[in-house]
């Protein structure tokens, strides 16, 4: 056989391939240089872009933990808000960003979960170009109703949509993570919700309190206020054991078995961060998320800090895009 090379590379003589070497020798010459930055790490302030409008979940949170970061590595931690997308502009934008440890990533993790499903048209691969630090709020689902329906528990409702001559309607913002919730949990119990959109989860809360829809399903944060002032009726959560901020409610999982989803609130670099750097923020996040005040607020918003190292994030991150990718090619959903 013969192998032709290329003008460039006879002339120089040399074979193509060396040409390759280069780049390789460059990236070896500035491991030092990596090593000497993450030795020092951190030098400068520290911005935690949360792709959401100010107000939300990620932005209380990231301010929170902005606070406590601040004050224990002693550089400034500041949330940027990057909202658009459906959180995917500000995601995007710290997948490209240098891997330095300067810019990180605060949001809900179904962003990365759904959204290759979901918005096919994504314009940065979660897996590929974020690499997670740590989860430091976790916030199940609470499945509420008006308080007018006439059940008390999963059951109750489960054979009250089957024998209703009107379906039970279920509010949500269409493509989102509490939508594929809605949509897997009724076919577990062999019955259809009656979907109804909504750009934003609080909208649809605000109409459940109402009585003008049935039910809904949003984390404990979003929902507990309205079910501890007797608005709507909580009737299961979806923790995998019962979950301290709601006493009482039983768990989906002690009926599905497994069933376990949420609001996972995750810190994120973008990848090829050097370990040495992920390692000196999963430790501050670790030891601010389990100071007993610090844990104490969690509660009271609802949450709870997740134990999974970066390690089990990333491998939850793989098998949650798959649960969810099957869920939403059954049932052909897409982003608007």
């Amino acid at each position: 056989m013969k192998v032709e090379t290329s003008s460039f590379a006879r002339a120089k003589g040399r074979r193509p391939w060396l040409g390759a070497v280069a780049p390789a020798a460059a990236l070896v010459a500035a491991l030092p240089a990596l090593a000497d930055d993450a030795a020092s790490y951190p030098s400068k302030p520290i911005k935690i872009t949360v792709p959401n409008p100010p107000g939300g979940t990620s932005d209380v949170l990231g301010r929170l933990l902005g606070k406590e970061v601040t004050e224990m590595i002693k550089q400034p931690a500041i949330v940027d808000n990057k909202a658009g997308g459906n959180g995917n502009i500000g995601a995007a934008f710290v997948a490209k960003s240098a891997p330095d440890g300067y810019t990180l990533l605060l949001l809900d993790m179904s962003v990365l979960t759904i959204g290759p499903s979901v918005t096919p048209q994504l314009t940065y691969n979660p897996q590929k170009e974020l690499t997670p630090i740590s989860i430091p709020a976790y916030s199940p689902h609470l499945l509420v109703v008006r308080n007018d329906l006439p059940v008390k528990n999963l059951d109750e409702l489960a054979a009250y949509a089957k024998k209703s001559a009107k379906p039970v309607s279920f509010g949500t913002p269409l493509a989102s993570i509490s939508q594929l919730a809605g949509i897997l949990l009724a076919q577990n119990r062999g019955f259809e919700f009656n979907v109804i959109g909504y750009k934003g989860g609080a909208q649809a809360l605000t109409d459940l309190a109402g009585g003008q829809i049935d039910s809904a399903m949003a984390s404990v944060i979003a929902t507990n206020s309205l079910v501890q002032g007797g608005k709507v009726k909580a009737i299961a959560v979806t923790s995998a054991k019962p979950f301290a901020a709601t006493p009482g409610v039983p768990t989906v999982a002690s009926q599905i078995p497994n069933f376990v989803t949420g609001s996972w609130q995750g810190l994120l670099a973008p990848a090829n961060t050097p370990p040495a750097v992920l390692d000196k923020l999963q430790d501050a996040i670790q030891r601010i998320v389990t100071r007993p005040e610090f844990a104490k607020h969690l509660q009271e918003l609802g949450s709870e800090p997740s134990p999974m190292n970066r390690q089990q994030i990333a491998e939850w991150m793989r098998t949650e895009t798959q649960r969810w990718g099957k869920v939403v090619k059954d049932n052909n959903i897409k982003a608007e």
